[in-house]
């Protein structure tokens, strides 16, 4: 089975090559490997910083006659696969663990660190922007953090993210990796664990914010580092605000990195390059992203929203964004208050990593607004944005409650950790009651020979035909020949009593049409191998797996 499981990788082009060069198709554009072609002019410079009109995405306005779908499991986030549906499509928001915080301040630095830039702070464990990753290597969750307001970046593991190890690294002090001071003045550091890089050296990736709020304020920096301990020597980029970030696309083996700069307020910039470190020059970066019209006020604050951040990662078959939408109300008004201002993560969908798809402007995770909770206000995701537990995704977040623990209240004092929880691609399911409904998807071509579903219909029942490209039935696939499905499962196989599989399928332009009842539909994929593995991205990864793509299906749980 491992030796297929590489092959199919080779096939795709998922072992270091881009996915985007191998289906590169007309003169001068670029093809990624689900048939979006690019165009010309890239990255675009369509995007107003003065609009607040909602981004148009070209390939949800004119999408591919055929789309791939070898790798990862197929969302319906979008109507990017779907011709035709009387199914009503819901979007979910995560499930704050009951258990939060699981991470909150306990050591000297964390409390109230004396050689903190803004000592007035306390108790502030802070995921700014920080990161959180699965270690495939050590089999350990490694989560980057700022110990203390402006403090020091430190390391905490983990073997299950709810019980924390602060190791002593002999470094700096206890699990501190670079003091809090001119180096880390900003207290804002973006690490990325790259299980992908072919170098060892450069498996750790970070950049430093050198002084935003330094009277001496530097340009970011860009490190490596083989452990996450030892960093190299800073590169400088071009002048930006605080809290900028990166991520990588797979789908284009590019690093994008997400920088703050004017908009309408806040808002983000775009800037991409083939490696990491050849990407600290952002004098060509164009504009990206505001908090736009839909991104509504805060009824009791009423200012303008602003895109505060914006960090992604690859999820399976797209680029999942986690948009920190800040409310308000102004510094001022907070620090006179001793309240923390309002930031709260919402969520969009990308499958190019440039135009984002954003359908529900509820907040994905949402602060509380309550004296005395913990995440009262002031929430941060970070780096990786969400890991991959069996059948749940894990969402780490850090709120501020603005109340220390000996009483002390400020606008950054009281900050944790916690997680909020959803379903395996539970971002968005197609429903029915009890009245059948059917979803057909448009042409769709693929190398694999099993189809798998995430589907929640104990109670209802699911069927699947295959079509050919005239929209006839392919009769060995027909919802009549198809064994009824009745569970509720993350990954389930759809099996035909008179055929074994859908080889003799592959390589052809056919279309799937799902029959549901009482039930939502999540996602589907076609695998090489009976157990699943969809050859999909696993965000910040996640245990049970051997590297940060799945070729395991339901062998890792």
């Amino acid at each position: 089975m491992k030796e297929l499981a590489v092959i199919f990788l080779i096939s795709l082009g998922l072992t270091g090559i881009s996915m985007a060069q191998q289906s590169a198709a007309t003169p001068g554009k670029e093809v990624l490997y689900n048939n979006i072609e690019l165009p010309a002019q890239w990255p675009p410079k369509t995007e107003d910083p003065k609009s607040a009109a909602p981004m148009e995405v070209p390939y949800l306005l004119n999408p591919p006659s055929v789309i791939k779908i070898d790798v990862g499991r197929q969302l319906f986030v979008d109507d990017f696969l779907i011709s035709e549906t009387t199914l009503k499509r819901s979007y979910h928001t995560a499930k704050k663990m009951d258990r939060n915080p699981v991470f909150k301040a306990e050591t000297a630095h964390e409390r109230n660190p004396a050689d903190s830039p803004e000592p007035g702070h306390q108790d502030v464990t802070y995921l700014g922007h920080g990161g959180l990753f699965y270690d495939f290597d050590e089999q350990l969750f490694k989560m980057f953090y700022t110990a203390g307001w402006r403090g020091g970046l430190a390391l905490a593991t983990s073997k299950d993210l709810l019980n924390w190890d602060r190791p002593n690294l002999g470094l700096v002090d206890q699990n501190i990796i670079l003091p809090p001071g001119f180096l880390n003045a900003g207290g804002d550091n973006a690490i990325w664990l790259d299980n992908q890089t072919k170098n060892p050296a450069e498996k750790y990736k970070m950049l430093v914010d050198r002084g935003t709020h330094h009277k001496n304020r530097l340009d970011h920096t860009v490190h490596l580092s083989k452990d996450g301990r030892i960093w190299s020597q800073g590169l400088p980029t071009t002048k930006a605000d605080d809290y900028c970030s990166f991520f990588y696309n797979p789908f284009r083996d590019k690093w994008v990195f997400s920088i703050k700069k004017g908009g309408l307020g806040r808002a983000r910039w775009y800037s991409e390059s083939p490696t990491f470190i050849g990407g600290r020059d952002w004098q060509d970066a164009v504009f990206w992203l505001n908090a736009d019209s839909l991104d509504k006020p805060d009824p009791l604050v009423g200012d303008r929203a602003q895109l505060y951040s914006l960090n992604a990662v690859a999820y399976e078959s797209i680029i999942l964004g986690e948009f920190y939408i800040h409310l308000g109300p102004t510094n001022n008004v907070a620090d006179a208050g001793k309240f923390p201002k309002i930031t709260e993560l919402k969520l969009g969908f990308s499958r190019d990593g440039f135009h984002w798809h954003r359908p529900d402007r509820r907040p994905f995770i949402q602060a509380t607004r309550q004296k005395g909770d913990w995440d009262r206000a002031y929430l941060h995701g970070t780096m990786g944005v969400c890991l991959v537990m069996g059948d749940e995704l894990w969402f780490p977040y850090c709120g501020y409650s603005g109340d220390a623990e000996n009483g002390h209240s400020s606008m950054y004092s009281g900050a944790s950790i916690g997680f909020a929880t959803l379903r395996r691609d539970g971002f968005a399911s197609m429903d029915a009651g009890k009245r059948a409904g059917q979803l057909t998807t448009r042409p769709v071509t693929f190398s694999g020979k099993h189809l798998f579903v995430n589907v929640d219909c104990p109670s209802g029942e699911l069927l699947v035909e295959v079509l050919d490209k005239e929209g006839k039935v392919i009769k060995p696939f027909s919802f009549k020949n198809c064994k009824p499905t009745r569970v509720d499962a993350t990954l389930h196989r759809i099996e035909w009593t008179s055929q074994q599989d859908l080889s003799s399928l592959a390589g052809q332009a056919v279309q799937f049409r799902f029959r549901l009842t009482n039930g939502k539909l999540y996602s589907f994929w076609v695998s090489p191998d009976e157990h699943g593995a969809s050859y999909g991205y696993l965000g910040a990864g996640g245990p049970g797996y051997d590297g940060i793509i799945d070729n395991q299906g339901n062998r890792a749980n």
